[in-house]
């Protein structure tokens, strides 16, 4: 018997198991998630200038700029997420992770959520809003089974943030469905995505900067995890609270200034700076400073300094998905054999994601030149997500170098 069919057996209803069969893309969550979330960041951008230029029109009765907004939240982010999770998890539990044909139906669950947003006009909004929401709350059945079963009840909080994302996503559908765009929800998503680079790149950056330290014979490492780490990620997430329910309230003023202050020294904690040689490690680095640099632009938007539109591409862009493209990239080295170490396709895309967020809130300083900025924002996204898709499609579809 195989190790896949004894994971099934005393799995239960959700197989588990790296598949020896069948398409290498889904032996393991982070391949085909990763590569459907890098070529639908690409696919979705494309469609959304096409769309704003006037070439085209999208998601019908949906309403594009509804559309863009939630897949980019929802869509490209789900999946990355899903991948991370999907592969992560398995780690922190012992347990074998979900594969073959369950991890197919799974990634095909995600897919017909993006065709059906495309397609209101002819299947209806409120039936493309059931299809695309079923995938995050299948997700969350699935990491909550894998976390309980392993009895990791320190890893339940990541289940809080994909429960808020789930809820989220669910209420947004109803907004639109309403004839409305719920903003609340927007933040709401943003909120959960950043709270989960708290939790999971507080976990990583520090411990992926040791290893590397060690491995060059350094001896000043980052600071342990400690109690100025669970203050820093309760300071984050009661500005990012405060945000999400009034963004122009003085408490969010407050409590987003002290975040930013905490989750600063949070990250001169890790010495990042010492990482320098290594872009694979630099990069984690930098996607967790538009925490400390997006509840800034939050305590500024709420007195009216900066626009709220900046400080949503500072986080959505900067925070997570500069993030995100950090553990894809690395993820998917580590995970199929190959060295750990950036190409300079793999820095070009860096460069191009995090100088997207930056570029992108200019749209709102400098009006005049707003549609320009907003195209330059949108080909560094694509460049960044293209790039990626590049280099790492073929390591994604490939087989591992070593085994396993």
């Amino acid at each position: 018997m195989s190790a896949s069919q004894t994971a099934g057996r005393v799995g239960g209803p959700v197989p588990r198991g790296l598949s020896r069969t069948g398409p290498v893309l889904f032996s393991y969550g982070f391949r085909p998630f990763f590569l459907g979330g890098g070529v639908w960041a690409i696919v979705a951008m494309t469609l959304w200038i096409a769309a704003i230029t006037g070439h085209i029109e999208i998601a019908g009765d949906y309403g594009a700029p509804n559309w863009h907004a939630h897949e980019m939240l929802f869509g490209f982010a789900s999946a990355v997420l899903a991948g991370f999770l999907l592969t992560a998890v398995p780690n922190w539990t012992g347990r074998l992770p979900v594969s073959g044909k369950p991890l197919g139906a799974l990634f095909g669950l995600w897919c017909a959520g993006r065709i059906a947003l495309l397609m209101t006009d002819w299947i209806g909004v409120t039936a493309a809003a059931v299809i695309d929401g079923l995938f995050l709350p299948v997700l969350l059945l699935i990491c909550t089974r894998e976390i309980v079963a392993g009895r990791k009840w320190k890893d339940l909080k990541v289940l809080g943030a994909l429960l808020a994302l789930s809820l989220a996503n669910g209420l947004y559908h109803v907004a639109i469905i309403g004839g409305d765009r719920d903003e609340v929800t927007i933040r709401l998503a943003l909120s959960a995505y950043v709270i989960l680079v708290m939790i999971i790149g507080g976990r990583i950056v520090p411990s992926f900067t040791r290893n590397w330290l060690a491995k060059a014979g350094r001896t000043k490492f980052p600071v342990p995890f400690n109690r100025f780490d669970t203050v820093a990620i309760l300071a984050g997430t009661a500005a990012l609270a405060a945000w999400t329910a009034d963004p122009m309230h003085l408490a969010t003023t407050v409590l987003a200034l002290a975040g930013a202050i905490l989750n600063a020294v949070r990250l001169y904690r890790w010495r990042g700076w010492t990482t320098a040689q290594e872009k694979l490690l630099v990069v984690l680095h930098v996607a967790y400073a538009f925490i400390p640099l997006g509840l800034l632009a939050i305590a500024l938007a709420a007195n009216g300094w900066v626009e709220e539109r900046s400080v949503l591409h500072l986080l959505s862009v900067g925070a997570i998905a500069g993030m995100m493209l950090a553990v894809m990239t690395r993820a998917s080295l580590g995970h199929t054999g190959h060295a750990l170490t950036a190409s300079r396709l793999t820095v070009a895309a860096y460069v191009a994601v995090f100088a997207c967020a930056l570029v992108r809130p200019l749209g709102e300083v400098l009006p005049d030149m707003s549609q320009t900025i907003y195209a330059a924002s949108g080909v560094l996204w694509i460049t960044a997500f293209g790039l990626f898709c590049l280099e790492y499609a073929p390591i994604l579809t490939r087989r591992r170098r070593t085994p396993l």
